[in-house]
């Protein structure tokens, strides 16, 4: 029984290496490298007790995002040497015995909502904390994000395979009064 099947196979072999056909002409050049498509839009407003403490907005119209997609959000922490300095969200400030602040975010494929969450009074929130804070905000396509280092924004930003499109700031404080 063991020759059998082992006649079989090398004869199987045989044939299907035997039916390789004529080799086709040559295609046209393709793209170099792979060129994935991402979205980056900005919004800036104030955390006041009138919103919650949250910013709630709605992706660009001329934006698609898809279920699949990944949203990254990035809060301009700083500027150093005229260079602005970006950090992944959450982020956690604590304020010596005073508490601690976070920077928190969530979104579905229809929205983002940022909010800060702290352990403080709420009246000894500055204006450094909760006023005029800038996010932007990523959505990317998650095979990209599972095959990149998305920590820092400069990485996205510099992505030799990424092409970003990008919109206008979206300043949440006028938004709010529009409403």
């Amino acid at each position: 029984m063991r020759k059998l099947t082992n006649i079989l196979l090398i004869a199987t072999a045989l044939l299907f290496g035997a039916c390789e056909g004529p080799i086709g002409p040559v295609g046209p050049p393709g793209e170099d490298g792979i060129n994935i498509l991402g979205s980056v839009f900005e919004i800036q407003g104030d955390f006041t007790p009138a919103n919650n403490y949250t910013l709630y907005t709605t992706y660009p119209s001329s934006l698609e995002v898809y279920e699949s997609d990944v949203v990254l959000v990035y809060i301009l922490w700083e500027t150093a040497d005229g260079l602005d300095v970006w950090r992944l969200m959450p982020q956690t400030v604590v304020l010596g015995n005073e508490g601690v602040i976070q920077y928190n975010y969530d979104y579905t494929y229809a929205d983002v909502q940022i909010f800060l969450e702290f352990t403080i009074p709420e009246d000894d929130l500055g204006p450094a904390e909760t006023d005029n804070q800038i996010f932007r905000i990523a959505v990317l396509p998650a095979d990209f994000v599972a095959k990149n280092d998305v920590s820092e924004f400069s990485a996205i930003q510099n992505a030799p395979n990424l092409e970003l499109k990008t919109f206008d700031t979206i300043d949440m404080n006028i938004n709010l009064l529009n409403k």
